[in-house]
């Protein structure tokens, strides 16, 4: 046996690798440097995990929050690996320790910050751990942070390129689980990667529902998503062990605050998260979410990076994100344990205008502007699709595939229709009007509304007056929207928002292009959908995929229980002691000895030392 298979076995408790796992830590031994791409889940810790406890000396991995540095370790250390980390979050003393536990070789891993890791005092401990040949590795984790027109760009990263230039002979490993083209290359270069081998995984999610809802009533849409995942709202526990986890994005703070609050009046534990919280609020909550079951956090883009929850059973998206490379790394956040998981987003027309206002209003240059239209082009043209949502995505990232048959457009394939005519008038009264008005008011002119407005400015007299009657305000909404998403309109910053047509709307204008677009979904009423808490267990599946019986499934409930108050009397995440998926592997075979427990995936030696007498007793 090969020494990372028995590693992987000893250690972490898994019997094999994943592809292309065993191939990256192959590489890593022999002192390469490598690009990893791998999706949320896919394992990509241990592709430096291993190297790191097999190579001579310490690991260093960079990463850029404390949340995930505090939740690794705390992993790491109930699997029996020295592992520790320095960030802003420790005193003087606690980060002293940490320094001369690294100086005195009592470390297998050390997670550092980026800001920690620049300073002259780091790199000197690197220099004196160099002079002995005791580094083993330099791993730079969320590397999508160093694209300036990625987002999530962190200034720091930049600077990372420090690690090419002072430490050449260290093997360096930078991953993510987000990366277009144009980000790749930039990883490359500004890492000084350029003679790194590049490891590609697929990008597929396929446990992972993709849906997207044209945005009526938000919060009653919100709210009826919410009960196809937990039945009744009514029936929300304060923590049940069926209450599925959950996100929900939003563009502002101020609707951060009034959604969590109102999910809350409705019974539903949510909590908010966002920049002008205080620091010691947001890490409580961040802490909470982490730590307690059927929590669902109410978010800006400044929460989720790194979050390693396996349980989270939906992202939801009440705004539209900033691209698609920011869509696939917030939706990763769901179903990081394998089992399926919602990614539901609501959308409008709104959301197009004030996404291209702020692209026209920002002060970048150019050329970010030019790859920063170009990517929110990629993004409408996604929410817009009628083909497989799936596969239009994982076209982004340049991998093919067929139809998935698990998202909105393969389960409910839309409508398309000839909409040349509608698209003709709808820029015409564009036109007519002067191009100095928004979609609203150029639909109550289609629709025949005689508006103050309409009125005030003579449109009334118009030939588009009424033109458009027989389609309702919902439909030429969706007409304006494809158009504006098609690149055949343009929300003027400068000019509030009005609507002016581009070149590309001329061909149409004149009738010799047609347009197909996608019909207007009907509403539908609000959806009761329960499950009762023997159908929950019920659901629970080993992973051999067969459904738990309901005595297995009963234990389960059980070894939850007892996990429940261990990770409470230890302070970590109950995760971090034993994922759900060795639970069920634990009820299902019911293990009698010490050498069993050791054949269920996710437990090593050290966590069947730790628990083994505990476990064996709950299932005798």
């Amino acid at each position: 046996m090969s020494a990372p298979l028995e590693t992987l076995r000893r250690v972490f408790g898994y019997p094999s690798f994943r592809e292309p796992q065993a191939e990256i830590i192959d590489h890593m031994m022999g002192g390469g440097d490598a690009l990893v791409l791998m999706p949320t889940g896919g394992g990509k810790s241990l592709c430096y995990q291993i190297p790191a406890l097999l190579r001579e000396g310490v690991g260093v991995v960079v990463s850029p929050l404390i949340a995930l540095m505090q939740d690794q370790v705390d992993a790491l250390l109930q699997a029996g690996v020295r592992a520790a980390f320095l960030n802003s979050s420790q005193d003087f003393a606690t980060a002293s320790e940490t320094e001369r536990r690294l100086r005195m070789d009592e470390l297998d891993l050390i997670y550092v910050a980026p800001e920690r890791l620049l300073t002259e005092r780091f790199l000197g401990l690197m220099d004196h751990l160099l002079s002995k040949n005791r580094v083993a590795l330099f791993a730079i984790d969320e590397a999508h942070c160093v694209s300036q027109w990625g987002h999530d760009f962190r200034p720091e990263y930049i600077q990372l390129s420090v690690l090419h230039q002072r430490y050449p002979s260290v093997p360096r490993i930078a991953l993510t689980a987000t990366a277009d083209q144009l980000t790749r290359q930039e990883i490359i270069t500004r890492l000084g990667l350029d003679a790194a081998r590049i490891f590609i995984s697929s990008f597929d999610r396929p446990n992972i529902r993709y849906t997207v809802v044209e945005r009526d009533n938000p919060r009653r849409q919100l709210l009826d998503f919410l009960e196809t995942q937990r039945g009744a709202a009514a029936a929300w526990p304060a923590g049940g062990s069926a209450a599925p986890a959950g996100i929900v994005y939003c563009l502002s703070r101020k609707k951060v605050d009034e959604t969590a609050a109102w999910l809350n009046d409705q019974g539903i534990p949510a909590l908010a998260y966002h920049a002008g919280l205080d620091a010691e609020v947001r890490q409580r909550h961040q802490q909470r979410f982490l730590r307690e079951d059927g929590i669902i956090m109410v978010a800006t883009i400044a929460f989720g990076m790194g979050i390693d929850k396996p349980d989270v059973r939906f992202v939801v998206h009440l705004d539209l994100p900033k691209s698609l490379e920011a869509y696939y790394q917030e939706t990763g956040r769901a179903g990081r344990d394998g089992e399926p998981a919602e990614a539901w987003m609501t959308y409008g027309l709104n959301d197009v205008v004030i996404h291209r206002s702020r692209i026209d209003e920002s002060a970048a240059g150019d050329e970010q502007k030019r790859v920063e239209r170009n990517k929110l082009d990629a993004l409408l043209a996604w929410c817009e699709t009628a083909a497989c949502r799936r596969a239009l995505l994982l076209k982004y990232f340049s991998e093919e595939a067929g139809a998935c048959g698990n998202c909105d457009t393969c389960l409910n394939p839309p409508e398309l229709w000839n909409g040349t005519i509608a698209a003709q008038k709808a820029m015409s009264a564009a036109l007519r009007t002067g191009q100095r008005f928004g979609a609203g008011h150029l639909i109550d002119i289609l629709r025949g509304k005689a508006t103050e407005k309409v009125q005030q400015f003579g449109h009334g007299n118009l030939p588009t007056f009424g033109a458009g009657a027989d389609i309702d305000d919902a439909g030429w909404r969706s007409v304006f929207r494809q158009l504006l998403a098609a690149g055949l309109l343009h929300a003027d910053a400068q000019a509030f928002g009005a609507l002016r047509l581009t070149d590309a709307a001329r061909p149409v204008l004149k009738g010799e292009r047609e347009l197909s677009l996608r019909k207007q979904a009907q509403r539908v009423g609000r959806r009761k959908s329960g499950r009762s808490q023997e159908s929950a267990l019920a659901g629970r599946r080993s992973a051999a995929g067969a459904p738990l019986a309901p005595g297995d499934a009963l234990l389960f409930e059980t070894l939850r229980a007892w996990r429940a108050d261990l990770a409470r009397e230890q302070g970590v995440p109950a995760y971090v002691i034993l994922h759900d998926k060795s639970l069920c592997e634990l009820a299902a075979r019911r293990p009698a000895s010490h050498s069993e427990l050791l054949g269920v995936p996710g437990i090593g030696q050290a966590k069947a030392e730790r628990y083994g007498e505990a476990l064996l007793r709950l299932m005798a």
